[in-house]
C-alpha cells in the first residue's frame, strides 16, 4: 500500500474514533436527561401525594375562610368522603381532651357481644377520677347498668366513669383497653395520635390533631350505634335502686345550646340558612382549651367540623360551639 493509502487509512480511523466518542456523549447525556425526567416525575407525584392532604385541590372552591374562627385549631371534612375540604393548623398537635372519647367508644362498640350484659360500678375508680376533676355522667358506687346506658353516659355528659368501667369490663384493665386504642387509631391512618388514657385527661403524651379527631369522628359516623348517640340530646336509664327514676344523659353540646340564648338564636339562624346540626362531642381540659367535633346536614350533604384550643372554659362564652354554628350557616348561606 502506497503512503497516500496509509494516510486515508490513518483518517478513517480517526474520524471514526471521534463519531464513537461524539456516540458515547450523546448516549451519557441522553440517560443523564431521561433520568432527570423520571426522577422529576416521581418528586411531583410524591409531593401531588402529599398537598393532597394539607391543602384543597385547585379545583375546588374555598367555602370559608377558617381564619376567621377563634378556635386555633380547625379541620372541615366532608362526611361522605371524608376529605379534608378546609384546615387551619390541622395537622399541628392538640390535645383532645374529651374529644378521646370518640375513640373509647369506637374501640368499645367493636369489641361488645353481649349487649344484654349487667355491669357493676365498682367503688374503687371514684377517688382518682375525683382527684383529677374528671367529668362524670352521675352514676354511683355498686350501680348495676348496660354497656348501652354507659356509651350514652361517655358520650353525652362525657362522663368519665363510663369510660373507665366499660374499659375494665372489657379488657380487664384500662392500660390493655387504651393498647386497643391506639393500635385503631393506627389501622385508621391517624399517625399524629396517641392516647394515655380512655377520657382524655391531660397527658403530656396524650396527643392528637384535629384532622385525625376528624378521620376518627368520620368512622364514628359510619357505625349505626355511635351515630344514634351522638345525635341524641338526652337518654333516660333504666331504672335502679341508686336511680329509681332512671339517670337522665344530656348531651353538653345541646345542653350548652340550651343554656346559652345566643347560641340558641344562632341555631334558629343556622336552620333557617339550610343548615341543621345534627351533633357532636365536647371537650375541654385548660391545655387544650375549648374542642368540639361536631356534625351537620347543610342542603343535604353532611359536613364534620374539628375544632380546639378556643379560648374560655365551662364558664365562659361557648367560643367552639359559636364557631361551628357559624361555619355551618356561612357554607349554607354560599351554597
Amino acid at each position: 500500500m502506497n503512503s497516500q493509502g496509509n494516510k486515508t487509512t490513518a483518517h478513517n480511523r480517526k474520524a471514526g474514533r471521534k463519531r464513537e466518542r461524539r456516540g458515547q456523549k450523546l448516549r451519557i447525556l441522553c440517560y443523564v436527561i431521561l433520568t432527570g425526567l423520571c426522577c422529576f416525575c416521581i418528586w411531583r407525584l410524591e409531593t401531588g401525594r402529599d398537598r393532597s392532604r394539607e391543602k384543597p385541590t385547585q379545583s375546588h372552591k374555598v367555602i370559608f375562610s377558617l381564619d376567621s374562627l377563634s378556635s386555633k385549631y380547625a379541620v372541615l371534612m366532608d362526611g361522605e368522603t371524608g376529605k379534608v375540604l378546609e384546615e387551619k393548623n390541622g395537622r399541628e398537635k392538640i390535645y383532645p381532651a374529651s374529644m378521646t372519647k370518640l375513640m373509647t367508644a369506637l374501640v368499645a362498640v367493636e369489641h361488645t357481644e353481649n349487649w344484654d350484659a349487667v355491669i357493676e360500678i365498682p367503688k374503687e375508680i371514684f377517688a382518682r377520677l375525683y382527684m383529677e376533676h374528671a367529668s362524670l355522667a352521675g352514676f354511683e358506687p355498686g350501680e348495676k347498668v348496660s354497656p348501652e346506658d354507659l356509651l350514652y353516659g361517655m358520650l353525652l355528659p362525657s362522663g368519665a366513669e363510663c369510660c373507665t368501667v366499660y374499659a375494665m369490663w372489657l379488657a380487664g384493665d384500662e392500660e390493655t383497653f387504651v393498647e386497643w386504642m391506639n393500635e385503631k387509631a393506627a389501622e385508621l391512618g391517624m399517625e399524629n395520635t396517641h392516647f394515655v388514657n380512655t377520657s382524655g385527661l391531660h397527658d403530656a403524651q396524650h396527643y392528637s390533631t384535629a384532622e385525625d379527631i376528624a378521620v376518627l369522628m368520620c368512622q364514628c359516623l359510619q357505625n349505626e350505634t355511635l351515630r344514634s348517640v351522638l345525635s341524641a340530646d338526652i337518654c333516660q336509664t333504666g331504672s335502679t335502686p341508686q336511680h329509681p327514676q332512671g339517670l337522665a344523659l344530656e348531651s353538653t353540646l345541646f345542653q350548652a345550646v340550651a343554656e346559652h340564648s345566643s347560641l340558641t338564636e344562632k341555631l334558629e339562624e343556622m336552620k333557617g340558612a339550610g343548615a341543621v346540626l345534627l351533633g357532636g362531642k365536647t371537650g375541654y381540659t385548660s391545655q387544650a382549651g375549648l374542642c368540639l367535633a361536631s356534625f351537620a346536614n347543610v342542603d343535604g350533604k353532611e359536613y364534620i367540623l374539628v375544632t380546639a384550643g378556643a379560648e374560655g372554659n365551662h364558664y365562659t362564652a361557648p367560643l367552639h360551639i359559636e364557631d361551628a354554628l357559624a361555619l355551618y350557616r356561612q357554607i349554607a348561606e354560599m351554597n
